[in-house]
Order: structure tokens, then C-alpha cells, then sequence
């Protein structure tokens, strides 16, 4: 089953690209989703955030309050290299898993694998075929990404700042998809190109 990594900046819409993707009967495997159930509680990681981090993290129920955490790692970075020493190798881990187990059991001739910050790591650079960009102008980043994550702009500029910028993301993509539009129209382009990546399937085998 050959791979293929959705990516693109924050505010892009590939989540919403990788539920349309799920919709239509592809087996996705997102590294965030991933990630958020490593730290739900009473998983083994969340306890070594608040060992390695402090209870301070934590909400009163004992769940990550991912706000907090998320400002502090962010504006830290040695604290940031911490958390991803920690999570990464396990987000990895399940990561091959996932796209092993869907592998065995689905017919599906690929499988999308959701990865936010693709070009910069280096550890699914071996695992992908073909490389997917979820693209969309910077203004509507910032807005769909201050309406989601509740952050301000200047949070959401510091995000875009930190990962690769718009253009060398486009220049690595195999396929983009402009998502500028509305959900109807990103359903028919995620349409369009599962088309595509079906005959590329049969084509490789």
C-alpha cells in the first residue's frame, strides 16, 4: 500500500483534508491525533510531562492543559527540544504501527499519512512515496488558525515563522491542493485527486 504524507502549514486545513480522505474510505494515520492521545490521561507520557515538566501543566482533572503547555514549549526552546525527546520516538513508534496494521488490513490501494511538521523532520522522510501540500494564502492561516486554536495573530505569525516557509513547502509538494475556498470545494479537489492517486496505485504495482 503506498504512502502518501499530507502536510502544510498551520491553518491550512489538513485536518480537514484528512477527514474528507477518511470519508471516502482512506485509511489515514495523523501524527497529531496521535499525539494528543500519547498525552491523554493516564497515558505513561503524561505522566513524565508533569515529572519532567511540572504538575503546573496539569488541570485539575489531571488532563494536559495544552494551552499552557503549548505557549511554554513554544517560547522555550530548550524546553521544546525536551518534549520532543520524549514524544517524538513514541509518535513514531505508533505512528509505523498504524500504517502497518492498516497495511494487513485494508484493501485500499494507499493510505495518507498526516504529518503537520513533515519538512522539518526528518524521521518520515524514508516512509512516504508521494507528498501532498495542503496550501492556502497566509491571510486565511491566520484566521482559520485564530478561530480554532484561540490564539492571537501575533502567536499564529510566531507559529508560520517557525515552521518552513510557504514557498519551500510548495517547491517539495508531488500534489498540492488549494484550499482557499470552501469545504465544498476542497471535498470535490480531495475528489479529483484520490482519482488521480488511484490510477498512480494501479500504474505502480
Amino acid at each position: 500500500m503506498i504512502v502518501i504524507a499530507l502536510t502544510g502549514g498551520i491553518g491550512s486545513g489538513k485536518s480537514e483534508a484528512a477527514r474528507q480522505f477518511a470519508n471516502i474510505g482512506v485509511p489515514v494515520v495523523d501524527l497529531d491525533v496521535i499525539a494528543h492521545e500519547l498525552t491523554a490521561i493516564g497515558e505513561p507520557i503524561l505522566l513524565d510531562i508533569a515529572r519532567i515538566f511540572g504538575n503546573d501543566f496539569l488541570n485539575k482533572d489531571g488532563s494536559l492543559n495544552r494551552t499552557k503547555f503549548r505557549e511554554h514549549v513554544f517560547n522555550n526552546p530548550a524546553e521544546r527540544l525536551k518534549l520532543e525527546a520524549l514524544i517524538h520516538p513514541a509518535i513514531h513508534a505508533r505512528a509505523l504501527k498504524q500504517l502497518a496494521d492498516n497495511n494487513h488490513n485494508s484493501r485500499a490501494p494507499y493510505q495518507i499519512l498526516v504529518i503537520p511538521l513533515l519538512f522539518e523532520n526528518n524521521r518520515y522522510e524514508d516512509i512516504a512515496q508521494k507528498v501532498l501540500v495542503i496550501d492556502c494564502d497566509e491571510s486565511h492561516q491566520i484566521t482559520r488558525a485564530m478561530a480554532r486554536n484561540q490564539l492571537t495573530e501575533s502567536e499564529v505569525k510566531a507559529i508560520m515563522n517557525a515552521q518552513v516557509t510557504r514557498a519551500t513547502r510548495l517547491s517539495l509538494a508531488d500534489e498540492v491542493i488549494t484550499n482557499n475556498g470552501s469545504l465544498t470545494e476542497l471535498r470535490e479537489n480531495i475528489t479529483l485527486i484520490h482519482k488521480k492517486f488511484i490510477k498512480t496505485c494501479i500504474v505502480s504495482k
